[in-house]
């Protein structure tokens, strides 16, 4: 089964995020609730944690900005 990994509203206001930095590589495996992106908003950059266990295949590239609810990648 895989999870999804997507931009999450992180305020009232938000409607976009950029995605900064992969921290692991397409492919890595990965646990749960480790670091995997970081994304930066017009306010804050966060980290964004696996939602479980497995390898991570990355959908959208480094430096793209994207919706809100959007996935970007996946842990399959």
């Amino acid at each position: 089964m895989k999870e999804e990994i997507f931009i999450p509203k992180m305020g009232q206001t938000m409607t976009e995020g950029t995605i900064e930095k992969w921290l692991r590589k397409d492919g890595d495996t990965v646990k749960k609730g480790e670091g995997v992106v970081e994304i930066m908003t017009d306010k804050i950059t966060t980290t964004i944690d696996s939602p479980a266990d497995g390898v991570l295949q990355i959908l959208v590239e480094e430096g793209n900005t994207v919706p809100v609810g959007e996935i970007i990648g996946e842990i399959v």
